[in-house]
């Protein structure tokens, strides 16, 4: 399917949400739609029999600092039914970058979103776990920024480990190993 052609499919599925598509080097059709049709649009994608992209095979972000819009996601989504990969982009100003979580729709969506938050601060509202990923919890600020300090002096915080005894460890042990034998 070409580009028109999904734009059309997509415009007459979706009522009134705007689309741009644009030329890629890679010759994988590439859109761009509204941050505020990303849900019904998403939705669209992967329930239309014609669509069926079904997984969302990757999800990260870009800063385009310190032009606006500042940030822009990229979904890479897969539809194995018709063999058709879809690049769909979304334009995020940098003093409002949040959207629509997409976790309902694809479930693979949750811990992509958590990490495009803890690394460039991309809100996702609604998001179901928004808890950091990769960066320690008490982190602050979000590393793949382009206006994040790199030559960074923080204190490093540590936590004691647990300490158990010999005969905790082995209690342990033998109670994971009745569960999993269950």
């Amino acid at each position: 399917m070409d580009s028109p052609a999904l734009v059309a499919l997509l415009q007459e599925a979706v009522p009134g949400a705007r689309f741009e598509s644009v030329p890629s080097i890679d010759l994988q059709t590439t859109l761009y739609v509204a941050r505020d049709d990303v849900s019904a649009v998403a939705q669209v994608l992967r329930d239309r029999s014609d669509l069926r992209f079904a997984l969302l095979a990757e999800l990260t972000a870009a800063d385009f600092w310190p032009r606006e819009p500042r940030f822009e996601l990229v979904y890479m989504l897969v539809s194995i039914e018709h063999s058709f990969r879809l690049r769909l982009k979304v334009r995020l100003p940098g003093d409002d970058a949040r959207v629509a979580t997409v976790s309902p729709v694809w479930p693979a969506a949750n811990w992509l979103e958590r990490e495009v938050w803890d690394l460039f601060g991309i809100a996702f509202d609604h998001h179901p776990d928004p808890r950091r990923l990769l960066m320690p919890e008490d982190w602050q600020g979000f590393p793949l920024r382009k206006d994040y300090p790199v030559q960074i002096r923080m204190t490093p915080r540590i936590t004691e480990p647990m300490q158990l005894t010999e005969e905790e460890f082995r209690a342990n042990l033998e109670k994971d190993r009745l569960v999993r034998r269950d």
